[in-house]
């Protein structure tokens, strides 16, 4: 039958009311429309709950899913393709694939050679070590990763962090030997840590470091390793080993009158303009990629033959010097596996090492995205611990993939992850035939090139468009940044993680209310007033939304909330002479789950609307919070039929009992 509902300005519109009978006094005349009772989920198995919770949490993606109904000469097979997915790819590899892998593998070799040279110096690692972690690491990580376009090898903010954190426990001027075993400590627990979440199923740990502080974290390191080159750019003997913003200008400045070569100066300020303009071609005409790319490996050839010709280095220009040829020795024995200084490697290792993963799984997920393919994310845990635990034995330190690198990978035409194994042979052959060409190499060049590689990292696009969408995850970002610009990369780290874990808790303890309304020209469609500031409300019936989980962690919240939004409605109802509220509907459709601790805050809030003659309705429960409140016997203490399917269910309900109410 019809009823005409008023809304709170008082206009009248034609809506069918349906009244269930459990609602009803069962001597009424009226015939009640149909409405569809709640549904209460089987019981379930104890184990098989928990086993389910576990599968979705460890296993949601079913990895065993290839091996059902095989027989056991498959299953091993498979298995080997599981650890090695070159294995299945490589059956279908072909010459065609082979030519884009070769060009672009030459093109990253061009980029990451002088690239590594420098990443090394910020580490505080002999020039031949970065060389090393571009050999060992991508042909370890071809043979077992999954991503087709990520390029493998040091990074700029990797390699600062852990120069960083090494340099507080050994100096690596006064004892370079013991601070390049820690090194390689640090790598192999690093390797550790990433292989040990990847095997156990645990890389749902890296997201909870948010985008927004990784932006933060990203460009602040990204401006302090641009500050530490001031020291190669400038020609500077004499330069703080601190890394704050107001240490090394200070350094830089006292220096200004007599520390400063400006043949160096010319040389580092000319080819970093020659990077810049490159890096410009590139990224306006994406058909000359290639030109940034070379261009550091030509800068490096053209800034070499000049000094050695010029002998530039007898007047004050600060060259590389020897780099010691030969392939990666064996590290083994360097590494310390007990001491005081085990410790302080894993320590070390388990910071690096989290930081080169999130980097790794971001990029490769990334260009999985543009390439339409799926990326496993533990296999890339299991193939990244693995490299770094075997290069942490062959002399290179902590490797992961290269934003930039990979960025030339993938416009240069790469298949698959054979353009890492051409990378590698090329480096290899750099380490045995032609590394002493590298003797009169200027630092101020390589100051160039990774001012030129790490000005990207500053995504300012990226930090307007958190600052338009959420300014939560704004003072994140801009946190994580300042604390890696005025104080170190660890101050800036730890303020990532803390305020991201802030966001977490916040949001935990106090989710978001609101009030619905009926949208305009729907029968059943009720929606947030703020949204829909047309949405009109029932006359007393107030209908409130919780738009979260209701735990420990918020469950009193929820209910002082819901009763602050009642006073206030109560109060607006009382100014403008409007009927009192009779009922409270709370719609449940976001609540996923519901513990102890909640359920006696919903039997709180009953005895609190019990004393304003206020009847408490729930409606769009899910499966799990139906299955709480029966067990708790809820639905006996709010009186059967106060459960509802939906919000239109429990308002036409309630709207025609409290019609046949005198």
């Amino acid at each position: 039958m019809a009823k005409n509902v008023s809304d709170e300005h008082g206009s009248k519109g034609v809506e069918t009311i349906s009244s269930s009978s459990s609602c009803q006094s069962s001597s009424s005349p009226r015939s009640s429309p149909y409405v569809h009772e709640v549904g209460v989920p089987p019981k379930q198995n104890l184990l098989k709950e928990i086993a389910a919770v576990v599968k979705e949490t460890l296993f949601a993606d079913d990895p065993l899913r290839h091996f059902k109904d095989q027989p056991s000469s498959k299953k091993f097979i498979l298995g080997l393709q599981a650890i090695f997915p070159i294995l299945e790819w490589g059956k279908h590899y072909n010459l065609s694939k082979f030519k884009g892998d070769l060009i672009a593998g030459l093109t990253i070799a061009s980029l990451c050679i002088p690239q590594d040279i420098g990443y090394a110096k910020l580490a505080n690692l002999e020039p031949q070590y970065g060389l090393y972690s571009s050999f060992v690491p991508p042909l370890v990580y071809a043979f077992m990763g999954s991503s087709r376009d990520m390029a493998i090898g040091p990074v700029a903010v990797v390699s600062l962090l852990l120069g960083s954190l090494l340099q507080d426990e050994i100096d690596s001027s006064a004892n370079p030997v013991g601070y390049r075993h820690l090194a390689f400590t640090a790598t192999f627990f690093a390797g550790l840590t990433q292989f040990i979440l990847g095997f156990l199923r645990l890389g749902f740990l890296i997201d909870f470091l948010s985008h927004a502080a990784i932006v933060g974290f990203m460009g602040g390191a990204a401006v302090t390793i641009a500050l530490q080159q001031l020291k190669g750019l400038l020609g500077i003997k004499k330069f703080t080993k601190d890394t704050d913003i107001v240490s090394v200008m200070s350094s830089v400045f006292s220096s200004a009158r007599h520390g400063w070569n400006w043949n160096t100066i010319l040389i580092g300020i000319s080819f970093l303009i020659f990077l810049s303009v490159t890096k410009y071609i590139g990224k306006k005409q994406k058909k000359f990629f290639w030109v940034p790319a070379i261009a550091p490996l030509i800068s490096v050839i053209i800034s070499t033959v000049s000094v050695y010709a010029t002998r530039a280095d007898k007047h004050g220009v600060e060259i590389v010097k020897n780099i010691r040829k030969g392939i990666n020795p064996p590290s083994v024995k360097e590494i310390f596996f007990s001491g005081q200084y085990a410790g302080k490697g894993f320590k070390i290792g388990v910071v690096s090492g989290m930081i080169a993963l999130t980097e790794a799984v971001a990029i490769g997920r990334t260009f999985a995205s543009m390439k339409d393919y799926q990326l496993d994310g533990n296999k890339e845990m299991i193939a990244l611990g693995t490299m770094n635990i075997v290069g942490s034995m062959t002399s290179c330190y902590v490797a992961t993939g290269s934003f930039s690198r990979s960025a030339v990978n993938y416009m240069s035409g790469c298949e698959t992850a054979v353009s890492n194994i051409v990378m590698a042979c090329v480096v290899l052959l750099t380490l045995a035939l032609i590394t002493p060409l590298f003797k009169y190499t200027p630092n101020a060049i390589l100051a160039s090139i990774i001012i030129s590689a790490v000005v990207g990292l500053v995504d300012i696009e990226a930090v307007t468009l958190i600052w338009k969408i959420d300014k939560f995850d704004f003072i994140a970002c801009m946190g994580a940044f300042f604390g890696v610009v005025f104080s170190s990369v660890e101050v800036g780290l730890v303020i990532a993680v803390s305020i991201s874990f802030a966001k977490i808790l916040l949001q935990v303890t106090r989710p978001r209310t609101a009030i619905l309304g009926k949208v305009p020209r729907t029968a059943t469609v009720y929606r947030n007033i703020q949204q829909y500031p047309d949405a009109t409300k029932v006359p007393g019936i107030l209908i409130v939304r919780v738009d979260s989980a209701i735990y420990f962690s918020n469950s009193n919240y929820v209910k002082e909330r819901i009763l602050r939004w009642l006073a206030d409605e109560e109060e607006h109802v009382k100014e403008n002479s409007q009927p009192r509220f009779q009922y409270l509907i709370i719609e449940m459709g976001p609540v996923t789950d519901i513990d102890t601790s909640g359920i006696h805050a919903l039997e709180e809030l009953f005895r609190a609307l019990q004393k304003r003659d206020i009847k408490l309705v729930l409606a769009n429960p899910g499966p799990v919070v139906v299955d709480k409140l029966h067990a708790s016997k809820f639905q006996e203490l709010i009186g059967e039929g106060r459960i509802f399917l939906t919000v239109a269910d429990a308002v036409r309900t309630c709207y025609s009992k409290m019609e046949l109410e005198p």
